[in-house]
């Protein structure tokens, strides 16, 4: 690192922040001297008029472990506890179906450290009763010479296997869907203040993508999705606070278009406690083949008349629409081990609110909100 230039050490206490996609500078560095455990428990519930959807219970732990200099390890397991009732057709509630089940999940990481580079393989795991899931992952990322800029790149592939248990489908297990998906981005500490980060995605699937549980959800057997990402980080040093903004760029093979814009305040309040606001905001076009909403004169559902094998579907997140999301975290730190962290979100979608163009009528808003409570402690 050039010991006049300051903006090595920013990319590393930039990244650091949560929000970042790969703290890569931080860990080209060398395998973090503490090791971290968390707990935290996540409280989820969605809901549209006369309809209370669905509530998740998610428990969840995380351990980081170094191994070493050069190594370091680290894992997270999570339960989720489902429970409610989705729509059969669009948001309508008279031929909704309840549910409920259990999602056990895990995944793990191992990272190589070397003088300015990092590489880490990663497995992960997902099983329901009706849905399983495998997948692999490899990671790099490389530093310049004086730490400011970071190159990092990814490569993952999975394999769903999906076995409806009701419904018209009940009983076959399609065991077709796989997929890869590829990143690369780099990271550039522009300023002592500011650090830029641009990223590139792309995700190619193959296989059973229909909902089986959806009446008349029939969809390509093959799906791309490219995204462009772009994050600025600006420290105010008159305040000691950070704003995190995001612009994500998306576009499928199914014809959805979408843009999502996100900003964050981290403001720290004295050497322990800190408030991080957050605002995201998202629209979408809707797929070429979502079959708009129809009522009848007493506001019931009609069904579209579709061909065998012809694509459709009413599932309303490939709709148009547009949505908001507002949040507050606050993290405290009670000393030197041990922090506390608590967040709220709230996000509301509709189909007026889509921006640059019309959003798909005859769908009701759509609403959710979650609670996070957590418990982390260094060793």
């Amino acid at each position: 690192m050039a010991a006049t230039d300051p903006r090595g050490a920013l990319v590393i206490a930039a990244l650091a922040l949560p929000g970042v996609w790969m703290a890569s500078a931080a860990q080209a560095q060398g395998a973090p001297e503490h090791g971290l455990v968390a707990i935290k428990h996540l409280h989820y519930e969605d809901s549209q008029p006369g309809l209370h959807r669905i509530t998740v219970d998610s428990p969840s732990f995380y351990l980081l472990a170094p191994l070493g200099p050069r190594w370091s390890i680290e894992g997270t397991a999570v339960l989720d506890s489902l429970s409610g009732a989705t729509p059969r057709w669009q948001s309508a509630v008279s031929s909704a179906s309840t549910m409920h089940e259990t999602r056990r999940a895990g995944d793990v990481r191992l990272t190589r450290y070397l003088d300015r580079a990092s590489y880490a393989v990663g497995a992960s795991v997902s099983r329901e009763h009706d849905y399983d899931s495998d997948a692999l992952s490899f990671n790099g990322s490389w530093s310049s010479d004086d730490n400011n800029t970071t190159w990092h790149a990814g490569l993952g592939a999975n394999r769903d296997r999906i076995h409806p248990t009701d419904g018209g489908n009940a009983g076959i297990d399609r065991r077709m869907r796989s997929g890869t998906d590829l990143i690369a981005g780099v990271t550039q500490a522009v300023s002592p203040v500011d650090l830029v980060q641009l990223d590139a995605s792309h995700s190619l699937g193959h296989g059973y993508f229909d909902d089986p549980y959806k009446d008349l959800d029939v969809r390509p057997d093959r799906r791309r999705q490219v995204a462009l990402l772009a994050r600025w980080n600006h420290h105010v040093a008159d305040l000691g606070a950070t704003l995190r903004s995001s612009w994500r760029v998306y576009r499928d093979s199914y014809g959805v278009r979408a843009h999502t814009l996100q900003a964050e305040w981290v403001q720290p309040l004295g050497g322990q406690f800190a408030l991080t606001p957050l605002l995201r905001y998202h629209t979408q076009g809707a797929a070429d083949f979502y079959s708009k909403s129809a009522v009848d004169a007493n506001g019931l559902p009609l069904y579209p008349t579709v061909a065998p094998g012809q694509l459709n579907s009413g599932d309303q997140r490939l709709s148009a629409f547009g949505a908001f999301t507002v949040g507050l975290k606050a993290e405290y730190k009670l000393d030197a081990l041990w922090s506390v962290d608590a967040k709220v979100e709230a996000y509301e979608q509709r189909g007026n609110w889509r921006a640059g163009g019309e959003g798909s009528p005859n769908v009701a808003p759509f609403r959710a909100r979650s609670v996070q409570l957590g418990v982390s402690r260094q060793f």
